[in-house]
């Protein structure tokens, strides 16, 4: 129920207005609410039903400080437009709900002032851990000099000193050009978003990797830095693809820049795979839904969530306990935007 004040402003129901529906004191009142502490069974019932009536919620954040016990989780993710992060924050959500914990949700969309500012809130409310997909270092350590317990999710930039739960990026990406190379590719291409983070380095030195096991040459010039949203991305595809010696192959390492890959295409009046092949890192929806569909990395995002709230529910049971990295697998869906190159 909604009260007001002198001025006529509305305000929620207090303890004290509690107390004073159902005639005790406030700190009987608290004990009531909380079930800790003896109170007579007609006095909790008196005052369950005053705060039932006047819509009462406890302030979680105060009851948290008392017991020195959050049940509340801090999740800092980089762009929830992004099917891969709403994804894995719909694991811990569930992961977390089922354990009894709640989750708080940041989106810092990639600016590391905007996380550090949200890692200072969850320090303020007392968030018993977070799960965060870093942008920088800084974040984890600056949690964990707070003494908050931190799983880097994704991304990892402190493995020795929090958890951490990533996907195998340099062994796929090895392995999706292996597919392109056992096709008949020799030009294959790779856009990144960027150099910094662990996933556009582990999935380009994976690239590399599979260039030289199989004796080709890692030409710099196929190799693009291809920016953060679609439109960046579309021009990065259209300048690398309108050349005489373009790829007959892109591997895109995002879903992002894959988006922006396939339109691209388009602009340009080629077609997959007879003219280039695609392949793609995160296996979006619309990646099985297109013709040809496109051939993509399915990293279980979800699955990757679950997995980071169980290793920080690990983590408050055994806090001395050395900092740990899980690494799950992802798969390589093979459709039907690669084939081999076509012969001039």
């Amino acid at each position: 129920m909604i009260h007001s004040e002198p001025d006529g402003i509305p305000r929620r129901a207090t303890l004290k207005d509690v107390a004073r529906a159902a005639g005790v004191s406030q700190s009987t009142t608290s004990r009531a609410l909380s079930g800790e502490g003896y109170v007579a069974a007609a006095v909790r019932e008196r005052v369950l039903a005053a705060a039932d009536t006047l819509g009462y919620v406890p302030h979680e954040m105060a009851r948290s400080l008392r017991r020195q016990d959050s049940r509340t989780i801090g999740v800092l993710v980089s762009d929830l437009r992004n099917a891969f992060y709403a994804d894995l924050a719909a694991g811990i959500a569930a992961r977390a709900r089922r354990h009894g914990y709640r989750m708080i949700l940041v989106d810092d969309q990639r600016s590391t002032e905007a996380e550090m500012d949200a890692a200072r809130a969850f320090v303020a409310t007392r968030v018993a851990g977070v799960v965060v997909t870093p942008v920088s270092s800084a974040v984890s350590e600056y949690l964990v000099s707070q003494y908050v317990p931190v799983v880097e999710a994704d991304r990892q930039f402190s493995a020795e000193l929090c958890d951490a739960v990533i996907v195998d990026n340099a062994g796929v990406a090895r392995r999706t050009v292996d597919h392109l190379i056992d096709l008949g590719h020799r030009r294959i291409a790779l856009l990144v978003a960027e150099t910094t983070w662990t996933t556009g380095v582990e999935r380009a030195a994976g690239y590399r990797a599979a260039l030289q096991q199989r004796g080709l040459p890692a030409d710099p010039d196929l190799f693009v830095v291809g920016g953060w949203n679609v439109e960046e991305a579309r021009a990065s595809a259209v300048d690398l693809l309108d050349r005489r010696d373009r790829p007959t192959a892109v591997f895109a390492a995002n879903n992002v820049l894959a988006e922006g890959v396939w339109r691209a295409i388009e602009d340009l009046g080629l077609r997959i795979p007879e003219d280039v092949s695609v392949v793609a890192f995160d296996d979006s929806e619309w990646m099985s839904m297109v013709k040809p569909g496109l051939t993509a990395i399915a990293q279980d995002a979800v699955a990757l969530g679950e997995t980071a709230v169980d290793r920080l529910l690990e983590r408050l049971a055994t806090p001395k306990a050395p900092p740990r990295t899980t690494v799950m697998e992802a798969e390589l869906r093979v459709r039907r935007s690669t084939a081999g190159p076509r012969i001039l």
